[in-house]
Formats: structure tokens, C-alpha cells, sequence
């Protein structure tokens, strides 16, 4: 118990200290001596590394110092080593030089590992796993084949004037995934003290509508209104007004996120730009909620990879002093501000935000839309979006330009409202169980079979797991 490691190795008569030099200078003059292909000291250095790491190993574990008896022998040994290599060609200047260019080499065997991790683990993200095909395929199926069921869905849409009843919860969700969204729904109303009065808007594709407006017709969530529309249906919305749409349809634009390769065949696009996610108009629909729900005057926007576990009934009384957007904010680390979206070389972005503004999240927010409506925001956004054309201002995504026009009219929310990250990092267990809305936000999406599996659990038990579909689809 008196033994005291760090008083050992500070010591400069230290056996233990020395046999730790020895053996790092050892390990750099292996490396140059396999690189030279002096196979005979490269394994004599090695040998004798393993002995001294032996010997440093046996004082550990007993807790007493190194006694000059057992350790002079290995220490000569090694220095009869060094000795060799140094006399040889392994000088000090040489040593310095191959270490660095073997440094390099490292480096970037690392980052181009690093990127091959990044380009597998988006492509396992951005796959349609064969049971959820199986799943919307056998949806789309059903509706086609029921009649009644499109009668009673299209009757239902037309006598629904809960859809516009601002005394009820109404929250949002713009997705292609039949069984996220359905998680999504599930959980809410699950959790909700008046289930009835939660109304959801899901917005979807042409492609996906079949699926989407089956599973929503055929399955009751504790008496939750769930209404589904086609983005195609808003014809409003096109390429002479939505400056974003224009872009989509841009064969660049196209090239720059797809191809991999920039304008001009310059440097290969990021692999994370190229995430068909962001050609997606749904990805972008958040911007258009007040035109898209004319009479709504608040709304709860969810994406479609949360779990919800609490009552979200507080946040449609929760006043917002006057800002539009109600976000949980996630500047405690330095890169969660605003200079790590932005482009700060730029003049307008420089001239107009301060780089230390503090960042929030998309994902769960509560938006005021008569604020919204009353200071036209966007119009806001596509001023944005017409200056970024060129990408100068900032590179993906709609948490940029969500930066931008709610610059200044974002009030914070309690952190436990949204709790971030459960599809890319290790989440505190007391945030988890505090949170009311999880956030499976990065590629470890729950549905895949790169989700992190302590973190399925949690949306696990909001899937339907003994509906026929989902067991004939082998969705698990």
C-alpha cells in the first residue's frame, strides 16, 4: 500500500522509468528496423520488449518497485540493443524522419479507414431493409384491394373538422417510413392524458400513401386522429415558389449530392452530403407548415426517429415570449454553435449572425404560426435559400437554414422535452428515463440492424409486433 507508482515514475533513479524509455525508444527503432528489413534486430527488439513489459507487468501486480537485481539484467540487455541500432543507421535525425513519414502513412490508413466506416454505415442507413419493403408493399396491396377501406378513409378526411380545431393537440410528421411514423403516433398517444384530443398530420409520397393511409385506416391509436395527405396534393408548392424545389430538380445540385464529385470533376463530395435525405422535399416541408395547415395556430413538429414517453400536452399552453420556434438549444459543447454550420468567410453570413450564437435542434419542436405567418418567415427562408444556390453558405441540410430564419425568435426549452442522440452516441441513463421525447437522431436508426441495440428497447415497445403484417414480414 505505500508503494506509490507516480512517485516511481518521477523518480530519476527509477528502474521502472527506465525501463518505460526503454522500451518506447525501443518500439520506435522497431518500427525502422522492419521498414529497413533487418529482420534479426527487429526481432530481438521485439523479444526483449516483451521481457521488460514482463518485468514491469510483475511489479504492478505485486505493488513494490523494481529491484536492481531482477532488472539490470533486461536493462542491459536492451541498451546493448539501442546501442546496436544507433551504430548501424538508426541515428537520431533518421529515426526522427522515418517516424514521421510512418506517422503519415498511419494518418491516412486512419482516415481512409474512417471514411470507408462512414461510407458502410450511411449506406446500411439509407437502405430500405427487406422487411419494411415487405411491410409497405403488403400495405399498398391491401388498399388497393379494399374498397371500403379507401371509402372510409376518403369519408373520414371529409368530415374531419378536428383537422382544424385549434382546441385540440395538433402535431406533424413529413416521412416515407410507414413504421417509424406509426411509432411515432403509438407513443404519443400512449402517453397522452386525452388521447382524443391529439390530432396528427403526416404528410408523405406518392409511393407511400397506399402504405401509410392503410396501416392509419385499419389501426386505432386510443381514439388519436391520424390524417395523411400526398406532398404531390400541394400544388402550391412548386419550382416558382419554393426556391429549395427549384434547387432539387437542378441537375448540378443532382451531381454535387449523387455523383460524388464536385463541379468541374474537383475534389469528391463529402459522403455525408450525398445522403438522398436531402433532395427530399419532405425533408423540407418543415419550412411550409404555416401554408401547408392554413388554419392552424400552433403545431408539434416530429421527425419521424423519436419515441415519445411522456404527455406533450404542456407544450401547446407553453408560451413562447413572442418567438416562433420552441427548441431545445445545444450549445453546452462549442460545436453545437453556429460557426460549425455556417460558412463565417462568407460576408452575409458574418454580417448578420454571431458565430456564437447557440445552436437547437430540429426534431421536436413547437411552432407558433401566427408569429410565423405575421413576420413572414418564409419568405425569410427563401431569401436564404436563393443566396446559398451556389452551396457558399453553408453545405447540407435544413438545420442551416432553420439557423437562419429563426435567427433571434427560438426560445429554449427545457432540455428533458428532447433528448438528443440516441442513433450516434451513449446517452446518460437519468437524461433518458427524464426525457420526453427520445431522439434516435444519426445513422443507428432502431428499424435497422445497425441501431444501437441498449437503445431498441425503447422503441421496440411502441411497435405493433403481434399485427399479422408485421409478424408475415418478419419485422423484429
Amino acid at each position: 500500500e505505500a508503494f506509490n507508482i507516480t512517485e516511481e515514475m518521477i523518480s530519476p533513479d527509477s528502474l521502472i522509468r527506465q525501463l518505460n524509455d526503454q522500451i518506447s525508444l525501443g518500439k520506435a527503432f522497431l518500427v525502422i528496423a522492419k521498414e529497413s528489413n533487418d529482420l534479426q534486430l527487429a526481432w530481438e527488439l521485439s523479444a526483449q520488449i516483451r521481457n521488460s513489459q514482463r518485468l514491469l507487468s510483475s511489479a504492478a501486480t505485486r505493488r513494490t518497485p523494481l529491484t536492481a537485481g531482477e532488472s539490470e539484467a533486461a536493462i542491459r540487455s536492451m541498451a546493448v540493443l539501442l546501442i546496436r541500432a544507433q551504430q548501424l543507421r538508426y541515428d537520431g535525425a533518421t529515426t526522427i524522419m522515418k517516424l514521421k513519414a510512418r506517422i503519415h502513412d498511419l494518418e491516412e490508413q486512419a482516415n481512409s479507414l474512417k471514411e470507408m466506416v462512414s461510407k458502410v454505415g450511411q449506406i446500411a442507413a439509407e437502405e430500405i431493409p427487406k422487411s419494411l419493403y415487405c411491410f409497405g408493399v403488403s400495405l399498398t396491396s391491401e388498399w388497393f384491394g379494399d374498397a371500403d377501406l379507401r371509402r372510409k378513409v376518403g369519408d373520414g378526411r371529409r368530415a374531419a373538422a378536428r383537422l382544424e380545431d385549434d382546441r385540440l393537440h395538433h402535431f406533424c410528421v413529413f416521412s416515407d417510413n410507414v413504421l417509424a411514423v406509426s411509432v411515432v403516433v403509438n407513443s404519443t398517444a400512449l402517453n397522452s392524458r386525452d388521447p382524443r384530443r391529439v390530432v396528427f398530420h403526416v404528410v408523405t409520397d406518392e409511393v407511400s400513401h397506399a402504405a401509410m393511409s392503410a396501416w392509419f385506416g385499419t389501426n386505432d391509436f386510443r381514439g388519436a386522429t391520424v390524417d395523411v395527405q400526398r406532398i404531390e396534393d400541394f400544388q402550391w408548392l412548386n419550382a416558382s415558389y419554393a426556391p429549395v424545389l427549384k434547387q432539387l430538380q437542378d441537375s448540378e445540385t443532382q451531381s454535387y449530392y449523387f455523383s460524388g464529385a464536385s463541379a468541374g470533376g474537383k475534389a469528391a463530395t463529402p459522403i455525408k452530403y450525398r445522403n438522398p435525405k436531402y433532395l427530399s422535399m419532405l425533408n423540407h416541408l418543415r419550412f411550409y407548415i404555416p401554408e401547408v395547415y392554413p388554419s392552424l395556430k400552433r403545431v408539434v413538429f416530429l421527425d419521424d426517429d423519436v419515441v415519445v414517453q411522456k404527455d406533450l400536452s404542456a407544450l401547446f399552453a407553453l408560451d413562447l415570449k413572442g418567438n416562433v420556434n420552441g427548441a431545445v438549444k445545444t450549445c453546452a459543447e462549442t460545436f453545437h454553435r453556429y460557426h460549425k454550420y455556417l460558412n463565417y468567410s462568407h460576408p452575409l453570413i458574418r454580417e448578420h449572425f454571431d458565430p456564437d450564437a447557440c445552436g437547437w435542434a430540429f426534431g421536436m419542436n413547437v411552432f407558433d404560426l401566427v408569429e410565423w405567418r405575421r413576420r413572414n418567415l418564409t419568405d425569410v427562408y427563401h431569401y436564404w435559400q436563393e443566396k446559398n444556390v451556389d452551396r457558399s453558405l453553408w453545405k447540407l441540410g435544413t438545420l442551416p437554414p432553420g439557423l437562419l430564419t429563426f435567427y433571434g425568435l427560438t426560445e429554449a426549452l427545457d432540455p428533458s422535452w428532447h433528448v438528443l442522440g440516441l442513433g450516434y452516441t451513449n446517452v446518460e441513463r437519468e437524461a433518458i428515463e427524464n426525457g420526453a421525447v427520445l431522439h434516435f437522431n444519426g445513422n443507428s436508426k432502431p428499424w435497422l440492424k445497425i441501431g444501437a441495440e441498449k437503445y431498441k428497447p425503447l422503441w421496440d415497445r411502441y411497435v405493433h409486433y403481434d399485427h399479422p403484417l408485421v409478424q408475415k414480414c418478419n419485422i423484429h
